[in-house]
């Protein structure tokens, strides 16, 4: 019996000029992390700041995947940007918790959370505080 295999797919949108969304889903893994790393490498080569990576479709995902997500974070860091991880299944939001990664990689509920936390940053002078 042949070992069924698990494709990832991303699907890129942009809610705004300087944001992508990276609808991800599928086995975040040694075998498919290139996938997103490949996405994530195109959106910053356009300009993109900050990285809303929706994980809501990802049943697992391995070091491999996280490695990629602490990557894009520092890459973004550098810009300045930010990446922001949102729903991610129970398994996955557990693996982030157990390593730390979202003590450093904010998690939010919904796409407009993060959202609003990106727009909570300070950008410039010229942003108010609310």
């Amino acid at each position: 019996m042949p070992i069924a295999q698990n494709p990832l797919s991303v699907e890129v949108t942009l809610p705004r000029e300087e944001i992508a969304l990276l609808k991800v889903a599928g086995y975040l893994d040694v075998d498919t992390a290139t996938e997103l790393q490949h996405h994530l490498a195109n959106q910053l080569h356009h300009g993109r700041r900050h990285f809303l990576l929706d994980l809501s479709e990802v049943p697992f995902m391995d070091s491999s995947g996280m490695n990629i997500i602490l990557r894009v974070y520092q890459e973004a860091r550098e810009l300045p940007g930010s990446v922001h991880i949102i729903s991610p299944a129970p398994a996955v939001r557990r693996v982030l918790d157990l390593t730390g990664v979202s003590i450093t990689v904010p998690v939010s509920e919904s796409t407009e959370e993060a959202l609003s936390r990106v727009d909570a940053q300070p950008e410039g002078p010229d942003v108010p505080e609310v």
